[in-house]
């Protein structure tokens, strides 16, 4: 089975307008009562046997059992009977927050994630229809319930054979957003090693390094843009909570902060397509950025945004018919890519590889790079190539598999990209 999302934004009317607030609401008031119900009956299980808390009690009964999905469910069933805010909503709707909420709770013990949060008018941004009829999409419109036909930019088409499943509104700062996932059945093999092969070093001094000896500068998509940044988050210091202007001034950061994040994402977009232009195959080391994330450079990681770039790299990878895969991230930069000698931890200050074994001289992040493609050639293969159990010197010795591994690399240069 094969899954696409596909973002579009959404043109309302007012009262279409009208109708998506209050169904943000709505899925606001019942995500917090279902998860203060659920913090009441745990709490109510904190205490001691044999003694009591001073300052309060949970007063639930011992025997009442977790309000989990299916007994929330039932009880929002009952509760649209007596309330009608709550039967102005699609029913499919608060049982999808009511799942999300579920979720939330499981992937706290599984994932060891934080405790889920009360949301408030500007943390409920989101809500999905699981379901959507078969004849929903006519042109640039789509029919949702409550809603009817609604207006959207469609800045591409649907592919042919595949299915509207559901479709999720989005509120963001520049407007409203609809995310429809769309579904074909259908099988694709994975992609396998072949053609041109490159690897590419990631780093703070340059975004990207490649083998082939393209240095990419790193953009500063948040610093261009700090210092306005940070005036209007002086300036939100001083208003009232709850007033028009601190909602204005909200606005007005979540604008700013929306533009970083898409002119980021557009340049990483554009260059892994340029990646992929020029390599069938492309290896990157296996770092956890998220350790990258909690150093004193935090801030610049972020701010590149790596783990972000990985993503949108095997995504763009898969969809072009490009092999991808990750290699071993130790001592990438401390052995020479030429004759493989181990030249020692480098300063950061250290800009330049110069092999004392072999003289070969590059750039560090090129170094490593080439260094990255030859492991991960090594790994496509299945064997190591800096074996040579033959022996090269032998008479009647067969060819060694590090010559087998330049004869690949000379031919995949040869391949016009």
């Amino acid at each position: 089975m094969l899954t696409l999302t596909y973002e579009y934004k959404l043109i309302p009317n007012e009262k279409q307008i009208e109708v998506i607030e209050n169904t943000l609401r709505v899925c606001r008031a019942v995500w917090n009562y279902a998860l203060r119900e659920r913090k009441d009956w745990i709490n109510a299980r904190k205490c001691s046997v044999n003694a009591c808390s001073l300052d309060k009690e949970y007063i639930i009964p011992a025997d009442q059992p977790f309000p989990n999905y299916n007994i929330q469910a039932k009880q929002l069933t009952e509760a649209k009977k007596t309330n009608p805010w709550l039967k102005s909503v699609n029913a499919q709707v608060l049982q999808q927050v009511l799942k999300r909420l579920e979720r939330a709770f499981t992937d706290r013990q599984s994932k060891k994630l934080g405790f889920p949060r009360f949301k408030n008018q500007y943390r409920m941004r989101s809500f999905v229809y699981p379901q959507m009829l078969k004849n929903c999409l006519q042109e640039n419109q789509i029919k949702l319930p409550q809603l009817g036909w609604i207006k959207f930019r469609k800045s591409r088409d649907i592919p042919n054979g595949f299915a509207i499943k559901q479709a999720r509104i989005i509120k963001k700062a520049s407007g409203y957003f609809i995310l429809l996932s769309l579904q074909l059945d259908v099988n694709i093999p994975d992609v396998p090693f072949h053609g041109h092969a490159i690897g590419i070093d990631l780093g703070l001094d340059k975004f990207l390094a490649t083998s082939d000896g393209e240095l990419v500068e790193r953009p500063h998509f948040l610093s261009q843009l700090h210092s306005k940044l940070k005036s209007l988050q002086r300036r939100l210091r001083n208003k009232k909570k709850g007033s028009n202007n601190r909602h204005k001034l909200n606005q007005k950061i979540a604008r700013l902060h929306q533009k970083i994040s898409d002119t980021r994402k557009d340049w990483q977009f554009k260059l892994a397509h340029s990646l992929c232009d020029q390599a069938q195959s492309i290896f990157f080391e296996d770092i956890n950025f998220k350790s990258w994330a909690k150093g004193m450079l935090s801030k610049h990681c972020l701010d590149a945004a790596f783990g972000q770039f990985i993503t949108i790299l095997k995504w763009v990878a898969w969809k072009r018919d490009v092999f991808v895969a990750e290699v071993d991230k130790n001592y990438t930069s401390q052995i020479c890519p030429k004759c493989d000698f181990h030249t020692g931890k480098k300063l950061l200050s250290e800009r330049e590889h110069n092999c004392p074994e072999c003289g070969y001289k590059t750039h560090r992040d090129i170094a490593a790079a080439e260094v990255i493609r030859d492991r991960g050639i090594e790994n496509a293969l299945g064997h190591s190539v800096s074996e040579n159990a033959c022996g090269d010197d032998l008479t009647g010795a067969l060819p060694s598999q590090k010559s087998v591994k330049q004869e690949i690399l000379n031919a995949s240069s040869r391949i016009s990209r």
